[in-house]
């Protein structure tokens, strides 16, 4: 405890604690704060290894550079690649021994909405996707008929 000497006498002031200083990371502060704030509760950046801090601090970067990257492509394109995503899924549940007709027609329903939904917005990949839709329909009505024939 330390004291104050006043014109009133002295008086005791209690010290506050210093506040603990972590071990030096040697990262930039911004990067030290992102890979903190990527941290399990009760983890901090003391907790960590070299290794884990250079693996967490290569991790932060390849975000921040696939972030840039989808940032950089016009929205219609990444939408457009998530329609194909979603002929890929129908597809695939139709392809099975025993087609997933409710699954295949969520995955259906889903690119229907955003290919009629979205039109021309969707850019040069318009008409491909329209091309896709219509297959990927006509064969899911294909199935279910032949399903349906054999029930």
């Amino acid at each position: 405890m330390s004291s104050l000497w006043t014109p009133g006498g002295e008086h005791n002031v209690p010290r506050e604690p210093e506040p603990a200083v972590g071990a030096p990371t040697g990262l930039e502060p911004e990067m030290e704060d992102a890979i903190a704030a990527s941290l399990p509760d009760g983890i901090t950046l003391d907790d960590l290894s070299p290794e884990q801090l250079a693996q967490a601090e290569e991790a932060i970067r390849e975000m921040a550079a696939v972030r840039e990257q989808v940032l950089s492509a016009p929205a219609g394109d990444v939408i457009a690649n998530h329609a194909m995503g979603l002929f890929e899924l129908g597809a695939l549940h139709l392809s099975q021994q025993t087609p997933n007709f409710a699954e295949a027609g969520l995955a259906i329903d889903a690119m229907a909405a955003l290919v009629d939904g979205l039109g021309d917005r969707l850019g040069e990949a318009v008409p491909t996707l329209q091309e896709g839709l219509q297959q990927l329909r006509m064969t899911f009505v294909q199935l279910k008929q032949q399903a349906d024939t054999e029930a």
